[in-house]
């Protein structure tokens, strides 16, 4: 959860590519001229205060006052935070989160709410995790933005946190998820493949390419460590990679050298538009997006775990060391219900509370029982 704020580190760092210019003999044609449309970004920003706004709607839902016993900065009224030890991260209880549209598996799977995939890249667990997601957010979508646009932009965020959401759906099954990591990192891998299908526009290819994937190996890194959802990472990474073969496609250098060769120069003739591979990385990942969100869907939907079927994937998201454990402590209790009453009770600490139900929702007594255990 908390891994995904690390994707926008230094992520400025991309704006070391310049565009090649025309050094046969004649003047750069287009040495001052854009030859690329910048646009104003707006998007970026608007989801940045989309998400901001949601966390603070979410923290009226929560109202913690009249919901807990105790609460963090009770000065704030109903938009105090959960205690510490329920949610180090200043934020809102887990039934709230869930309340709101968080990603619960089962709920996907037993009560076809797909929507959840989508919902919870707009929640975030607290303060902290919105801050560094939006900062994060900032550095790396406002370049793109001015570059490609808010609807390619647009369209790369909200599917690559869709294809992280689904990823993540498939390998942890127990527990919620929310956060907008698996988009960021859908910027970052859409990042490296602009880079990649635009290789004749720009100078310096070596240096940026390798400091991008220095950015992307670091990011991908943190994921290892516990408590960090890195499928959703790279759930949202891989589809961000093919979508910006897709979505962000350049014109070929001569292309653009003809387009913008200024009257008296002559620019040597470009026969298409774009180059041969670019048109094979477009066919190529769209048929791979379009396979893979169709086999995830059909599998989650199943209530398949991936996890059954490989033994060594759990280490793509958490890899044990002798200074943490990858295993979840498991909480178990006993209860009792009568009518909408239920009565908890931990069985590793002997705590025992009282709950009033409006239906009886599994999910959210196991996290009464999670709170009760804490």
């Amino acid at each position: 959860m908390m891994g995904r704020e690390g994707a926008g580190n230094d992520i400025v760092e991309i704006k070391v590519h310049p565009r090649r210019e025309n050094n046969v003999g004649s003047p750069p044609p287009y040495q001052n001229k854009a030859v690329f449309k910048k646009w104003v970004p707006w998007l970026v920003p608007l989801f940045v205060v989309s998400n901001i706004a949601v966390f603070i709607a979410v923290m009226y839902v929560n109202d913690c006052p009249t919901n807990s016993g105790s609460c963090v900065a009770p000065s704030l009224g109903r938009f105090s935070f959960q205690p510490l030890k329920e949610n180090p991260l200043l934020g809102p209880s887990s039934s709230t989160l869930v309340k709101m549209g968080a990603l619960d598996v089962a709920r996907v799977v037993n009560k076809h709410q797909s929507w959840r995939l989508i919902s919870c890249i707009w929640l975030h667990a607290g303060v902290f995790h919105v801050v560094a997601n939006m900062l994060s957010l900032l550095l790396i979508g406002i370049r793109l933005e001015q570059e490609f646009g808010f609807f390619r932009i647009g369209l790369v965020y909200v599917i690559s946190g869709f294809g992280g959401s689904l990823l993540s759906a498939l390998f942890i099954q127990t527990g919620i998820s929310v956060g907008a990591s698996g988009a960021l990192f859908g910027l970052l891998g859409g990042m490296l493949s602009e880079l990649i299908t635009n290789w004749t526009i720009y100078a310096n290819k070596s240096a940026a390419l390798t400091t991008l994937l220095c950015i992307i190996a670091i990011n991908l890194a943190v994921g290892l460590l516990p408590h960090v959802d890195n499928y959703a990472h790279i759930g949202g990474f891989l589809s961000g990679f093919f979508l910006g073969f897709v979505f962000l496609i350049r014109p070929q250098f001569k292309w653009i050298n003809q387009k913008a060769c200024p009257p008296g120069y002559i620019a040597p003739p470009a026969k298409s538009k774009h180059k041969a591979y670019q048109y094979v990385l477009w066919v190529v990942s769209l048929i791979v997006i379009i396979i893979g969100f169709t086999l995830g869907m059909v599998a989650l939907l199943r209530g398949v775990n991936v996890n059954d079927h490989c033994s060594w994937c759990h280490y793509l998201s958490c890899v044990p060391t002798s200074l943490w454990s990858c295993n979840s402590r498991q909480v178990y209790c006993q209860s009792s219900q009568l009518g909408n009453q239920l009565n908890l009770t931990c069985l590793s600490n002997g705590k025992s509370n009282l709950y009033y139900l409006s239906a009886d929702d599994l999910s959210k007594v196991q996290q009464l029982c999670a709170q009760l255990c804490s």
